[in-house]
């Protein structure tokens, strides 16, 4: 079934291994192990040891801070614009947060032993390649988890739940999201009928269509009128710290063909 499966999928497809140079990524690509990952999986509990760094493609993984009472909320996510386990090369091994995937897919992942010989590599024309472009990463990470922060403080559970379908609607290749009300509202750590009057008010609106477990986007421009600045604080960052400085865009246009090509099969 893997096999099958890797003919319909390709490390590109995440943009942070995309961004990689080629020999890099010609180096990892044997031992990028390709995985299903269900709705609802736990890829890790909190304290636990990290044993692989994941790099999800259509899946989006969602981490949880858990309180002591068991209640949660979320800090951050990742789609196919990053990776998870960056506490490996920060030294910190565990993570106080939960793994959980939010919306089903795929993606690869890669040993801790690999990646981590992989991030202290010297020598080379490629030298550090990997080694920079993932902390800059992890500093988009650090600013997307400071502004949910302020976010969740300051601003409005309308404004929140509006930045959360905007984010989570750029890390999918349509605009229906396969999600409960039960699931945003744990995600925002609100109660569960605020998101449903949220819906509604959105719905009426005509800037999504909900029927129980899927929104469809139908006014993106409402949304993002509608958003606090932390979506576009978040998403200046990460443009700022990848985009511009060692993405697709970036590379020579021989390889910009190679990786278009790839994902379009």
């Amino acid at each position: 079934m893997v096999a099958n499966m890797s003919e319909r999928h390709s490390p590109n497809q995440n943009h942070l291994l995309a961004a990689l140079p080629e020999e890099v990524l010609e180096r990892l690509s044997p031992h990028l192990e390709l995985v299903s990952m269900p709705l609802g999986e736990v890829l890790y509990e909190s304290n636990s040891q990290l044993h692989h760094a994941y790099f999800p493609t259509t899946a989006i993984l969602s981490l949880h801070y858990v309180m002591e009472d068991g209640a949660s909320a979320e800090i951050a996510g990742v789609g196919n614009e990053g990776m998870l386990g960056i506490s490996l090369f920060m030294g910190g091994i565990t993570t106080p947060s939960r793994v959980t995937v939010q919306t089903a897919g795929h993606g690869y992942r890669l040993t801790a032993r690999l990646m981590m010989e992989e991030f202290n590599r010297t020598g080379g024309r490629c030298s550090g390649a990997l080694h920079n472009l993932f902390l800059r990463y992890t500093q988009a990470l650090i600013t997307q988890i400071s502004q949910t922060a302020v976010c969740n403080r300051h601003h409005s559970v309308e404004q929140q739940v509006c930045r959360w379908l905007l984010v989570t609607l750029d890390r999918l290749t349509s605009n229906e999201l396969t999600i409960t009300q039960e699931l945003i509202a744990a995600m925002l750590g609100v109660r569960r009928e605020g998101i449903t009057e949220i819906a509604g008010n959105l719905q009426r609106a005509g800037l999504i269509r909900y029927r129980r477990g899927h929104i469809t986007v139908i006014d993106r421009s409402g949304l993002e009128s509608r958003t606090c600045e932390c979506y576009n604080v978040v998403k200046k960052e990460f443009r700022r710290l990848l985009h511009d400085s060692g993405s697709v865009n970036s590379l020579p246009i021989h390889r910009k063909v190679e990786l278009l090509s790839k994902h379009k099969h």
